[in-house]
């Protein structure tokens, strides 16, 4: 049986928090492929919010 977690805080704002720490990682390490990849990690939950953005929009809600 799977363990069910009711989510307090919303998609968009998880996925902002996790890219702003994700930055903010980034700003430590000197240049380089471990900084690349905490930036390319930021750029991917920016998009993913956008993203439910646009999946969660009034635009593609169907007819009633």
């Amino acid at each position: 049986m799977r363990r069910r977690f009711k989510q307090t805080i919303s998609l968009k704002d998880r996925l902002t928090a996790f890219a702003k720490n994700k930055r903010d990682q980034a700003a430590a390490p000197p240049i380089g492929m471990k900084r690349d990849e905490l930036l390319r990690s930021a750029r991917r939950a920016d998009t993913a919010a956008h993203l439910d953005d646009w999946a969660n929009s009034a635009g593609l809600k169907p007819p009633k």
